[in-house]
């Protein structure tokens, strides 16, 4: 049921009818980002900048990202590729703790491993010293690709940070020949919807899968972040795994954030913003909301029209 229950959810934020509805109404488009920025830096550069020198101020580390996924054509990739290196830029005039993330669909990992890594090299170039590029996780037909993106890239001495999805079957061993390179790791639970082959069955088994993981990268001697807003698995783990970061979403419990740096905790909040945060923001809403899956839907689509 509870498997069913997330299938019906995320068939809802990823609705092209839904957003369509939103997106092509200036007014809808405008009601659904007020809402949206709690979870939504805004749309532009200077929207980002904005919201991460307020997180900067307060103590926190900050990790900056623009949506978009599943690019193919080179041109277009050659100009996302300007605004990653405009962002690498920016961020050098803010005094802070400051990443940026990248997708790798975003930045043509489809086309190629190597295509991938010329892009990423180009960001690389213009990156602040102290700054590192995180790398997203994707569906599981590309996490082969990315792991040995990753891996390349790291040999080169590009300062990477892989993100494995602890559903996965096969992340104990990716997370093995990561840490061996000395590959940073940001663990999360996973978001996409996997093969049961592929995948554990979200809930219980992804937990315990998590857990597991974060031992064994520590263990290891790897260098890992928590990413994850479960509060009984991240209390577990911090007095277990030295040295370990956290990482938050930008406007998710944001109390939780507060208090673990009050302990002293290195916290990093994900800072998206750009045009294409529609879906973004509908998983966000899908999460936070009931977990009666029909309630759930309404109240989601309920926020992006007019009542």
């Amino acid at each position: 049921m509870a498997r069913a229950g997330r299938r019906l959810l995320y068939a809802a934020a990823t609705s092209d009818r839904l957003e369509g509805l939103v997106t092509r109404s200036a007014f809808l488009r405008r009601r659904a980002l007020a809402h949206a920025r709690r979870y939504v830096a805004g749309e532009t550069l200077a929207d980002a900048l904005t919201t991460t020198r307020t997180l900067v101020s307060q103590g926190l580390a900050v990790s900056v990202d623009r949506f978009g996924e599943g690019l193919h054509d080179r041109e277009a990739i050659g100009a996302i590729v300007d605004e990653y290196c405009e962002m690498a830029r920016a961020i050098a005039n803010v005094d802070g703790d400051l990443d940026l993330e990248v997708v790798p669909s975003h930045l043509g990992i489809d086309l190629s491993v190597e295509y991938f890594c010329e892009q990423i090299r180009q960001i690389a170039a213009v990156l602040p010293e102290a700054a590192r590029l995180e790398i997203s996780a994707e569906e599981s037909h590309r996490t082969p690709g990315i792991v040995d993106a990753e891996l390349a890239l790291a040999a080169e001495g590009v300062p990477v940070v892989a993100t494995l999805q602890a559903n996965l079957r096969r992340t104990a061993s990716d997370a093995r020949r990561l840490v061996d390179a000395q590959v940073p790791i940001r663990l999360v639970k996973g978001a996409y919807l996997e093969p049961a082959n592929v995948a554990y069955p979200w809930g219980r088994s992804v937990d315990v899968a998590f857990v597991r993981l974060a031992h064994q990268i520590n263990h290891d001697g790897g260098r890992l972040t928590l990413a994850t807003h479960d509060a009984v698995i991240r209390e577990a783990l911090l007095p277990a795994v030295d040295g370990v970061g956290i990482e938050m979403l930008l406007g998710v419990h944001t109390e939780d954030a507060v208090d673990l740096l009050a302990r002293g905790h290195h916290v990093r909040i994900y800072v998206p913003y750009g045009s294409e945060w529609f879906r973004y923001w509908m998983r966000r809403v899908a999460r936070a909301a009931a977990p009666d899956p029909v309630q759930t839907c309404r109240e989601v689509t309920s926020a992006a029209t007019v009542h």
